[in-house]
């Protein structure tokens, strides 16, 4: 397996595992500390530096699904570390629909790597 599906193996199953846990444990964001959404913002940009350091591919395949998510989680790790206090998304409709998209993606990237490596 080349790095693009690697990643896309490790990436695609674990966007799956947060989005669902995500939907049976929304309420554990009503009251969180800032210091643990600082920390979750940690590790969100030290995985998406990873990716983006190692996988900064931008061609129109599973390469740029695996770029794109590791820019995002650089993008959402930094704003949580800096913005620690912000209000976190509440039950709704455009919570829903992020974490909709996300599951989506981590079907697709899992879909690419496992298919792609038994090609």
């Amino acid at each position: 397996m080349d790095l693009t599906g690697s990643i896309a193996a490790v990436l695609g199953p674990t966007l799956i595992a947060v989005t669902v846990s995500e939907i049976f444990n929304l309420k554990i964001w009503d009251d969180v500390h800032p210091a643990v959404v600082y920390l979750n913002g940690l590790v969100l940009l030290i995985g998406g530096l990873l990716i983006v350091t190692t996988h900064n591919v931008w061609r129109p395949d599973l390469s740029l699904l695996v770029t794109v998510s590791g820019w995002i989680l650089v993008v959402a790790g930094g704003f949580r570390m800096f913005f620690p206090n912000a209000r976190q998304l509440a039950p709704g409709l455009g919570t829903y629909l992020v974490i909709a998209l996300l599951f989506a993606l981590g079907v697709a990237l899992t879909a690419f790597a496992f298919l792609k490596s038994t090609h």
